[in-house]
């Protein structure tokens, strides 16, 4: 499941407390005209909806359950949103039991298990203005051809700067770096006794976006050939150990780091490569450290990134199929999704909304610019235990123990492994 974006504040907003939202009395359908329960979404005698989310706090909780009740007073459906404890596992339960949640959150790590199983209702021929959606987030959800259901928000890495170390370091707006050798030698120059100049989270993500950049990946575009053990990637790997060997790239764990942001925020390295969810947490855990975020730099494979985002799925098994696509209509219309980067700072999923983002969020623009060019998580099957290796094999490429060749020697028999059960 991808990360949660960063959190802000709450207002009075905390008063909607009830998790259950309920509509005005009334269907809200003319009974003697079917065609008006069509325009609204809702099938006759669809009856109430439950939407579960994977919600990163409260901010998100109350920010969802407001818009549920927007779209209760409107089509005269009651909602209830369901905060859920484990998603997966919850999700997994109501399948198995023929009870389902209508509406709920889907990672593309878990979609294409989900839609394999027909526990997804595919609407996405409903979905409204579909085209303005970023194209790589629709085909993080599309399943042989077809779009099942629509992305909520979305969002790529971008490099953060500790703008008062660029400074001390002699380094201007135009020294940002624009590709790797820039990145390496900006990195030198920000590297001190008790600072590094660039960390980051030791995993695949921001490693494939590295990947990425050098012109490979883990998988090919359609997810049906593993790519792990390639010259491009062979690359991109002595890359980040070279500049790791040097002491000017570290993953954050061997700096005394969590993740990245925590390098960051606590001043052990200047520079960091995360998503949009690093803002909220260097608001409230660094709020003295100054930073700017810019776009990740190229690479010999162009400027590139991976992207992070989550769909609306809708069960097979609901019973209010209708009621649950014009929900999410409503859900993914541009107003709500400003509703919600303003609630609780997720990137929206429209391109359309792009400029608007930019401008109301300044400090985020670098967490959506290039989500044209991005690849979302690989969905295949059981890739999730393949990454959680490969993941073994990057610290051990960081300590010596493991050289670049043998990480993706194993990424890609691992792999394989993983698509030849799918």
């Amino acid at each position: 499941m991808m990360r949660q974006f960063a959190r802000t504040p709450l207002a009075l907003a905390a008063a909607v407390a009830a998790a259950t939202v309920l509509a005005a009395c009334g269907s809200g359908f003319d009974d003697d005209d079917g065609g008006d329960a069509e325009a609204t979404g809702a099938s006759d005698g669809g009856g109430p909806l439950t939407v579960m989310i994977g919600s990163s706090g409260e901010a998100e909780t109350v920010a969802v359950q407001e818009a549920a009740a927007r779209w209760a007073e409107e089509s005269g459906t009651e909602v209830e949103v369901i905060p859920a404890q484990d998603l997966v596992q919850q999700l997994q339960q109501g399948f198995a039991g023929g009870n389902p949640p209508d509406v709920f959150y889907v990672s593309p790590d878990r979609f294409r298990m989900f839609a394999e199983a027909g526990s997804l209702y595919p609407y996405g021929d409903q979905i409204e203005d579909a085209d303005d959606i970023y194209q790589p987030l629709r085909d993080a959800f599309t399943y042989e051809d077809e779009l099942y259901c629509a992305p909520k928000d979305g969002g790529v890495h971008a490099l953060v700067i500790d703008t008062d170390a660029w400074a001390a370091a002699g380094l201007t707006e135009a020294d940002y770096p624009q590709d790797w050798d820039q990145l390496a030698a900006a990195a030198q120059a920000l590297t001190t006794d008790g600072r590094v100049g660039l960390a980051f989270t030791g995993d695949y993500n921001p490693v494939g976006t590295f990947m990425l950049a050098g012109g490979g990946f883990f998988v090919n575009e359609d997810q049906t050939e593993v790519t792990a053990d390639t010259p491009e990637n062979l690359a991109t790997l002595e890359y980040l150990k070279q500049n790791m060997d040097a002491g000017t790239f570290a993953f954050a764990p061997n700096i005394d780091a969590a993740w990245g942001g925590e390098a960051f925020g606590s001043g052990k390295s200047a520079m960091t490569v995360e998503g949009a969810w690093i803002v909220g947490a260097l608001q409230n855990d660094f709020p003295d450290r100054n930073w700017v975020a810019v776009p990740m730099p190229a690479g010999p494979g162009g400027q590139a990134s991976t992207a992070f985002t989550n769909c609306w799925g809708i069960a097979a098994d609901s019973d209010n199929q209708a009621g649950a696509v014009d929900l999410v209509n409503f859900l993914v219309s541009p107003e709500e999704q400003q509703a919600f980067a303003e609630a609780f700072g997720p990137t929206p999923s429209r391109a359309s909304l792009a400029d608007w983002n930019a401008e109301a969020f300044p400090e985020k623009a670098a967490f959506a610019e290039g989500m044209e060019d991005s690849r979302t998580q690989v969905s295949v099957p059981g890739f999730e235990s393949v990454l959680a290796d490969f993941k073994t094999q990057l610290e051990g490429m960081a300590a010596g123990t493991v050289t670049p060749e043998q990480a993706l020697q194993a990424l890609q028999t691992n792999g394989e492994a993983a698509l030849a059960q799918d």
